[in-house]
């Protein structure tokens, strides 16, 4: 099995809890011969700026699956699903002290900051809104439609790409990468990745953050799984 392209999570994947970028997963990330796809919950501009620093752009899956691009002028894929997770946001202002970040930037989820009663706040959400969901990333919290993720991103980026899902490698770390990581052909775990992630994983690496993600692209590359940057039958 050859895998024909590859999809990384940003945050806690090649940076750490700081997010400050692991300068040898972008080296290693740029000199693959094959697609990068950036998959983040992170919003579409802030995921093209690390994309063109990191050197891989521009295939990105944002938002947690909720918008794709597939070049960087390009128009992007949204999700029609915003008005389900505005629904659900006012319904817990009414409950709950909470706060939006970044909103004039998401388009189809909400971010909020961790300060409230999440468990609470899900179980309340099951009730009254079973269609929307909280996930906490470490990173942030988010209320996202159930109908969306990083896995029918990663399946929407395949069918962009010519691909298929079971093309792909996936590396992540937490509980926001898990579809994804169930969707590909060969799913990688960070060190520091959730244990319900590493559950899944075909490779789990033991060094934590980029450091890891390091380790898992030297394991690919010395098993033929991806192309190595230069292919003796290339040259």
């Amino acid at each position: 099995m050859r895998l024909k392209a590859l999809a990384i999570d940003i945050d806690g994947t090649i940076t750490d809890m700081d997010r400050r970028l692991c300068l040898e997963a972008a080296a290693k990330l740029r000199s693959l011969k094959i697609p990068v796809v950036i998959a983040t919950g992170n919003t579409l501009c802030y995921s093209k700026a690390a994309a063109r620093l990191v050197g891989v752009c521009c295939n990105i899956i944002a938002e947690n699956g909720g918008v794709l691009v597939n070049g960087f002028d390009k128009k992007p894929f949204v999700s029609d699903v915003m008005y389900e997770c505005e629904e659900a946001y006012t319904f817990l202002s009414s409950r709950f002290e909470i706060e939006k970040l970044d909103p004039f930037h998401r388009i189809t989820e909400i971010v909020l900051r961790n300060n409230f009663d999440i468990e609470k706040a899900r179980e309340l959400l099951s009730v009254h809104y079973p269609g929307v969901e909280i996930i906490d990333t470490h990173f942030a919290i988010h209320i996202k439609s159930k109908k969306i993720n990083k896995g029918t991103g990663l399946t929407k980026m395949a069918e962009m790409m010519g691909l298929e899902p079971s093309d792909f490698v996936a590396i992540g770390d937490s509980v926001n990468d898990l579809e994804m990581l169930q969707e590909a052909g060969f799913a990688v775990a960070v060190g520091n990745a959730d244990a319900y992630l590493k559950d899944i994983a075909d490779y789990v690496s033991t060094s934590k953050y980029g450091d890891g993600t390091v380790e898992a692209i030297d394991f690919l590359l010395s098993g033929g799984l991806i192309k190595v940057p230069f292919d003796k039958d290339e040259q």
